[in-house]
């Protein structure tokens, strides 16, 4: 049977907060979710309309039927909206809080303004709910509201998380993404006496909406699976910082945090390399691909999909190249993520204008291979590195970037199935075929091969 974690939360519509967002984090462990709602809001990710508190006996109802019938492993409690509701669920809650971690995340505004925790009930809330805290896990904000210390940098931090601490609460977490600690966003930790700090990168990204509902059920899975409760800390934190990178928009507003982007990538990573894999058999099969093998040598790559594929470390290439043989090309290395670096910027410049080709190869240039490619119905365009400017020159690694948007401009913003450039002072002329995958590029690479090999054939027999 799987470990299951109880949310008491309200409802977002929009999906990015609240018990739906819970539920989602709890799956990424293979925690089974259930719930209780005490409120639904009227939100989407522009604006907090308003909130409806559902009645006393109903929230009771579904707790107790949830703890009747259910083995429950860990509950996280986040929107409790008034004095009556709070000491309802607390009553509830201490018969089991002994054997049950009980994570607390203060929910008390929304991202867009709204008010979740009444003025009336804060002081309820401290008296009723903190002590049966195992983890609580406030902002800044929240922390400020709770203990009357103004939260705004590390020390004033780690004052109110000793506060927190001594008002009930057996380990404290204040986030640290309201506290000014410029480049990083440090998480201060208040555990058996001794203040941990937890760092981590900051970013400079809008897709933050459900963060802190993020944090504390990935705490709250964690402990429900026996993790030490530092170890679940960080490792929620690892999780979090994860979904706002990996976050989308869906709406006009604030974007939504993205939990379960951590399994997505690793499926999608797995199924880049299966294509990869597949797509240098193709390569490795053919006689008459090393009549395209450049001088620089061949590289096939292909990059995880949007959202994730931001640097070339999402693009998957062959280390040390693919290297000709004479009769055979044969990958040098194996195939990795950030293998490749210059047709790496090339396919993640082209999923700019179109997120469907993730894959490129380079090819050697010869006027009669874009007459051949022109032949098979390719799209094609170029550009002239001659005429590169001097400021993208003084770049490193600007140049290829530069290069694929003068071509695809030529195209009216479409992307070609070819680019091309004619090499400049110690650059060699190269052709370089996109597709939507790396068996695709394959396919048109092997299509152009056999027609050069017909072409050169003819021209040594003179027929």
């Amino acid at each position: 049977m799987p470990q299951v974690a109880l949310s008491i939360a309200g409802l977002d519509p929009d999906g990015g907060a609240g018990i739906l967002a819970d539920i989602k984090t709890f799956s990424i462990f293979g925690v089974h979710g259930v719930g209780v709602i005490t409120a639904i809001t009227y939100q989407n990710t522009k604006e907090f309309l308003g909130l409806y508190e559902l009645p006393v006996d109903v929230v009771i109802s579904q707790l107790r039927a949830i703890l009747n019938d259910i083995t429950v492993h860990a509950i996280k409690i986040s929107t409790v909206y008034s004095p009556e509701i709070i000491t309802a669920l607390a009553n509830e809650l201490r018969k089991v809080a002994n054997e049950i971690p009980i994570i607390i995340d203060p929910v008390i505004y929304t991202k867009t303004g709204g008010k979740l925790l009444r003025d009336d009930a804060i002081e309820v809330f401290k008296k009723e709910l903190i002590p049966l805290a195992r983890v609580i896990t406030p902002n800044a904000i929240e922390a400020s509201i709770l203990t009357g210390i103004k939260v705004e940098n590390l020390e004033n931090a780690m004052l109110a998380a000793r506060k927190l601490h001594d008002m009930g609460a057996e380990t404290v977490v204040i986030k640290g993404g309201h506290i000014n600690t410029s480049n990083s966003c440090i998480d201060v930790v208040y555990h058996k006496g001794k203040t941990h700090l937890i760092e981590g990168p900051r970013y400079n990204v809008d897709t933050t909406h459900g963060s802190g509902c993020v944090f504390s059920s990935a705490i709250t899975a964690l402990l429900a699976k026996n993790k030490p409760v530092l170890e679940a800390i960080k490792e929620a934190k690892d999780v979090v910082t994860k979904a706002i990178v990996n976050g989308y928009k869906i709406g006009s507003g604030v974007g939504l945090t993205n939990p379960t982007s951590i399994l997505h990538l690793d499926a999608e990573k797995y199924r880049v390399f299966e294509n990869m894999k597949k797509a240098l058999e193709m390569l490795e099969e053919s006689s008459y691909v090393p009549l395209l093998v450049p001088e620089v040598q061949m590289n096939l790559v292909m990059a995880l999909p949007e959202p994730y594929a931001k640097t070339i470390d999402d693009v998957m290439g062959v280390r040390g190249r693919i290297v000709n043989l004479g009769t055979k090309v044969k990958a040098a290395g194996p195939i990795e993520f950030g293998a490749s670096k210059h047709l790496a910027k090339a396919v993640l410049t082209v999923m700019k204008y179109d997120p469907n080709i993730r894959a490129a190869i380079n090819i050697k240039y010869d006027p009669e291979i874009i007459e051949i490619c022109n032949k098979l119905g390719f799209t094609t365009s170029f550009y002239d590195r001659k005429e590169e400017p001097l400021e993208i020159k003084a770049i490193e690694g600007a140049t290829i970037p530069w290069g694929i948007e003068v071509a695809i401009k030529k195209m009216n913003g479409k992307v070609p199935d070819i680019i091309y450039h004619f090499g400049d002072w110690g650059k060699e002329p190269m052709i370089t075929v996109f597709g939507k995958d790396a068996i695709d590029v394959v396919n048109k690479v092997l299509k152009i091969a056999e027609e050069y090999a017909k072409k050169k054939r003819l021209s040594i027999t003179g027929r």
